[in-house]
């Protein structure tokens, strides 16, 4: 199957983790549809998600202090918003062994929450039609920075929302998936890549890869 051929879903500079690029599926499953799944956080001329600190040495961190938190989110294809789920707090960051390590003992709490706990503030896009129909999720919204409504047809580079640090998130990033359902429990992942900036031509950035989105 062909990649679903995406525009990257904001400005700035930025870096990837769990990259379908280096392993599928990318994020060690394939529930809720995430086998090709993808994460960008946002970096700062230096390559790092926030300035070092103590608390990222030993602790958790405010959300606010990283690059990405509030960056505009925007829609990578043209389509359909087909769902929208607000109201999810941002919650502390965590970049220290420690505090990774107690929030990896609240993944099965998450997971049983469903999307909501996993994805937290989400918009979904429905884009092409008939069997080539396929949903894309961008994940982790800050709460409140919703911009779209179910129903709403929007256009590559339409504001859907703000980076944030809700749901199954460490740090402020934009998780970015494609399904061919929103059932949830039954979605299969679908395949996608990205637009290189410069040259359009179809690209799939690897793990710690940055770049500059324009």
């Amino acid at each position: 199957m062909d990649p679903l051929l995406l525009q990257l879903p904001f400005t700035g500079r930025w870096t990837v983790q769990n990259s379908p690029a280096n392993r599928v599926p990318s994020h060690g499953t394939h529930l809720f549809g995430t086998t090709y799944a993808i994460d960008f956080v946002a970096v700062d001329e230096r390559g790092r998600s926030a300035p070092p600190s103590f608390r990222a040495a030993f602790g958790t961190e405010p959300p606010e202090d990283f690059t990405g938190f509030g960056v505009p989110v925007l829609a990578p294809a043209a389509g359909v918003v087909t769902a929208v789920h607000d109201g999810e707090p941002d919650h502390e960051a965590r970049r220290s062994p420690l505090s990774l390590a107690g929030y990896a003992l609240s993944q099965r709490e998450r997971v049983r929450q469903g999307p909501a706990g996993i994805a937290g503030n989400h918009v979904v896009l429905a884009v092409g039609s008939g069997p080539d129909r396929a949903y894309i999720l961008l994940a982790h919204l800050r709460r409140g920075s919703t911009a779209v409504a179910v129903g709403d047809t929007v256009l590559p580079g339409t504001q859907v929302g703000n980076c944030g640090n809700s749901g199954n998130s460490t740090e402020p990033h934009v998780h970015v998936q494609a399904s061919d359902s929103m059932d949830w429990e039954r979605a299969h992942g679908l395949p996608l890549a990205f637009a290189r900036p410069g040259t359009g031509e179809p690209w799939l950035p690897r793990n710690r890869e940055i770049f500059d989105a324009g």
